[in-house]
């Protein structure tokens, strides 16, 4: 059994050191375990800092790529180079890395397919109320797209099997945390969650420049996903809406006809027309949007055995 734990670097010079000093050695039910840097474009030390540490894999960018792009070129490389099971963790020195050895314990026992570190934000004293109140909002938000209830599904400490990597497609630029939850609840992987704790804050995050944009880049990621493996559900509710709206119009014009109160009343009957037209359109569209859904998990699932042949089994 092969760990590999991967760790996205930006400019991680002065923090990786203590990464990867603390990076268990060897772990029960484990008999590799080795340390992958992806350099998403650093302009300092980063990478001979990691090679005097004794790292010799590297998935190096010319230029910035972006966190999901880092994971997804880290896994190919992991994956191609033996790994049964990948760890991410983060070059800030954010996470205590003494939790890997508790968070691939679920898969090794054959109980999860990803797990996730619960960093326990309600707990995290540098983060602001409203920051651990959108915290627990997305966490909602991103739970209830994918069927799912994890309590801290922003973070990016996770363990993922082989066979949930082989799964999993990345298509998002942002980040892939919100992504691959609603994947996984799609595609009935099963996921879990350990309590963890965080070391101190060392630097801002370069993931996004404010909450603000972190929160705003988070939701079109989840609405991005489900778009594309549920649309049907939410152009019915959308179709419903309008349906719903433009039966008040009509009702309005039978009351007010009944009442003989003057007036020939068109303006009801065009606005109750426009909304069930409106109507029609968006459940159309879902049907559409579904029949798109449908190759896209046919084209999935040929992508996965091209995987299998890629990776072995």
């Amino acid at each position: 059994m092969k760990l590999f734990v991967q760790i996205p670097c930006l400019n991680e010079e002065q923090t990786l050191p203590s990464v990867l000093e603390t990076i268990p050695t060897s772990i029960p039910g484990i008999d590799e375990i080795e340390i992958l840097i992806i350099d998403d474009g650093s302009t300092d030390r980063t990478v001979e800092v990691a090679r005097a540490h004794g790292v010799h894999h590297f998935v190096r960018h010319t230029t910035n790529m972006g966190l999901a792009r880092s994971f997804r070129d880290g896994v190919d490389y992991a994956l191609l180079h033996g790994a049964d099971i990948v760890v991410n963790t983060d070059g800030d020195n954010q996470y205590p890395q003494a939790h890997i050895s508790e968070l691939v314990q679920p898969i090794l026992q054959g109980n999860a397919d990803i797990v996730i570190g619960d960093r326990q934000t309600r707990t995290i004293e540098h983060f602001s109320g409203f920051k651990k109140s959108m915290q627990q909002f997305g966490s909602w938000v991103a739970s209830r797209a994918a069927g799912l209830d994890l309590p801290d599904a922003a973070s990016g400490f996770r363990a993922y099997s082989k066979y949930s990597l082989i799964r999993l497609n990345i298509v998002t630029r942002f980040s892939y945390c919100m992504e691959t939850i609603v994947q996984a609840g799609y595609k009935r992987l099963a996921i879990a969650s350990i309590p963890i704790t965080t070391n101190a804050k060392t630097r801002e995050s370069r993931l996004f420049k404010n909450i603000w944009q972190h929160m705003f880049q988070s939701g079109s990621a989840i609405a991005r996903v489900y778009l594309m493996y549920r649309p049907m559900a939410l152009f019915a509710w959308v179709s419903a809406v309008f349906g719903v709206a433009g039966l008040i119009p009509f009702v309005r014009y039978l009351v007010l006809l009944w009442t003989d109160s003057g007036g020939n009343h068109l303006q009801s009957l065009i606005l109750g027309l426009v909304l069930m037209i409106s109507a029609l359109l968006s459940i159309t569209i879902g049907v559409v949007a579904d029949l798109t859904r449908l190759n896209r998990t046919l084209a999935e699932e040929q992508l996965d055995l091209q995987k299998l042949a890629r990776y072995g089994d």
